[in-house]
């Protein structure tokens, strides 16, 4: 159970406009330890069905075969499963400043049920590679493949490899494997050009930001999500 805290805040400053402050980043636990790794397969999340999760809003945004348009039949039917429900492709990484970043990510954690983790968010603050010491902030969307003895978030990364279910090529001719090696994806910038235009940025985030870290360790902590993020999914937790 998230261990109940005095609220601790973090100013923090765009790169990109040094007079712009992000909000604070309220912290809602106690620091635990875990681990990463990465996909985008364009299917539809989890959190998007109704009742996964505590919601005051709506469940996670779905969207059609564009990418773009949100459906409004939240029982759609997943196009990882045949049919015509997406993940929204602004459910990609961003850089906020040099530090920090926003995204989304599927999640499975020791102790907890999905109920507990979808439409939540949590800084990741990377503890190896080459960005030990930057902070991820996401929203966990989906529900990860658990190993049974970690925590472990799944990075949604435009180009980071469809994984065990592809609905990138009904949804963008993607190759039968996706984009790059179906666990990994591209390995390199240069090829985040063979992806859609939508997903690029996403796709570039990785070798920018991310610095082409693979699968780095963190210390993450459960916190109250920044208004930029639930603005992409249009879900927020009754109780955060």
């Amino acid at each position: 159970m998230a261990i109940a805290m005095t609220a601790l805040v973090l100013l923090l400053v765009s790169g990109t406009d040094a007079a712009a402050a992000e909000p604070p980043l309220t912290y809602l636990s106690a620091a635990e330890t875990g681990k990463t790794i990465r996909r985008w397969d364009c299917c539809k999340p989890s959190g998007s069905w109704p009742g996964k999760a505590d919601v005051k809003t709506s469940p996670v945004n779905a969207c059609a075969k564009d990418g773009k348009t949100v459906l409004s039949d939240r029982n759609a039917l997943n196009a990882c499963q045949g049919g015509s429900s997406y993940i929204c492709s602004n459910n990609q990484p961003w850089a906020v400043d040099a530090n920090m970043s926003y995204g989304f990510a599927a999640a499975a954690l020791m102790g907890k049920k999905e109920s507990d983790w979808l439409c939540g968010c949590y800084a990741l603050q990377f503890t190896s590679g080459f960005v030990k010491g930057k902070t991820h902030v996401v929203q966990v969307i989906d529900t990860a493949v658990s190993d049974g003895k970690s925590n472990v978030f799944d990075l949604l990364i435009p180009g980071g490899g469809v994984g065990l279910f592809n609905g990138c090529t009904s949804q963008f001719n993607a190759p039968g494997d996706g984009w790059g090696a179906r666990y990994g994806g591209v390995s390199s910038k240069a090829e985040c050009a063979r992806l859609p235009a939508d997903l690029r940025a996403g796709c570039n985030w990785r070798f920018d930001w991310f610095s082409n870290a693979d699968n780095p360790t963190v210390s993450f902590r459960r916190v109250k999500c920044p208004t930029a993020i639930t603005a992409r999914t249009g879900c927020i937790r009754k109780v955060e």
